[in-house]
């Protein structure tokens, strides 16, 4: 079992910066692939970004490639999203979520940070 704490989320205007944190206990977390996913009022989670388990590769959606990093610290146990040039459209409820690289599953889940961004 592992346990997801999302932290760093808040308000911002168009075009500024946060990052999100991701901290795990548990199971090893170094052995799971990670992701950040979010979602809107009425909508399904959408994926935003993942990284592989030894953070060697990244995936980006079209809509935050270029603005968003992914990336992770497995002697911290800690996930990380630095999120730059914020849109309207990226305010949402941002969640950590992890799972075994063998079935490309994300079945841990944190409880989700709000994003806001004005504009």
């Amino acid at each position: 079992q592992v346990q997801l704490e999302e932290s760093g989320g808040g308000w911002v205007q168009t075009g500024g910066s946060l990052g999100l944190s991701c901290a795990a206990s548990g199971r090893t977390f170094s052995s799971l692939n990670m992701a950040w996913f979010r979602q809107t009022p009425g909508k399904e989670h959408e994926i935003v970004a993942s990284i592989n388990s030894d953070g060697e590769r990244a995936f980006y959606k079209d809509f935050v490639r270029g603005r968003f990093t992914i990336s992770r610290d497995n002697a911290k146990n800690m996930g990380y999203l630095q999120m730059n040039n914020l849109k309207p459209e990226d305010t949402a409820v941002y969640y950590c979520a992890a799972g075994s690289p063998t079935t490309a599953h994300f079945e841990y889940w944190g409880q989700g940070t709000q994003v806001t961004v004005s504009s």
